[in-house]
């Protein structure tokens, strides 16, 4: 990963919450000492359940430059069915990071040159009391324990001011279970 700014660009489907989930590590992110945290939305004419993205760019220095991400360090993908529809490692950097919401171990998902990281966030959600499909809150917890780049105990108090009113302590539980079963592997 470069330096000076990480790139990071999540994959998910209209109404899973990537948007949020970004948003949610960029405010943790300027909390742990970052001065430079940019998110861009995409949107378009992307409906319930169609594949959308989002891009965010963390550095410890102000950030300037708003363009588009095209070379990201780090992919998040909030649903694994889309490895079938999307090329979500498009421009991801040689030894960059891809985060997984998955059910199969690790060893099954194939990246060449890449880092993987891959927890069943779908499943850890229903664990943690959320209604299955609801996995933007779990995938920060992967996000946390792969990239190393926020402490998911900064990352806790974030998500239960996101969703007050919508179940903010399973929501933070359900980042903390999938922290701790995050697998990394790769390279």
């Amino acid at each position: 990963m470069r330096k000076d700014i990480i790139e990071v660009r999540w994959h998910g489907r209209g109404g899973q919450g990537a948007i949020t989930a970004a948003k949610i590590v960029a405010n943790a992110a300027f909390v742990s000492g970052y001065k430079g945290v940019v998110m861009a939305p995409t949107f378009g004419t992307e409906r319930r359940g169609a594949p959308v993205s989002t891009s965010l760019k963390i550095s410890k220095k102000k950030i300037y430059d708003l363009s588009p991400i095209t070379t990201p360090d780090i992919v998040v993908v909030l649903d694994h069915s889309l490895l079938e529809e999307v090329n979500v490692i498009d421009g991801l950097k040689e030894n960059g990071l891809v985060i997984l919401n998955g059910y199969k171990p690790l060893s099954e998902y194939k990246f060449e040159g890449m880092r993987v990281a891959v927890s069943d966030v779908t499943t850890h959600g229903v664990t943690a009391g959320l209604p299955p499909g609801v996995v933007n809150s779990g995938i920060i917890g992967a996000f946390a324990k792969a990239s190393g780049l926020v402490d998911i105990a900064i990352l806790i108090p974030i998500i239960e001011k996101e969703f007050i009113g919508k179940k903010p302590e399973k929501n933070a539980r359900a980042a903390q279970i999938v922290h701790d079963n995050t697998v990394v592997g790769g390279i």
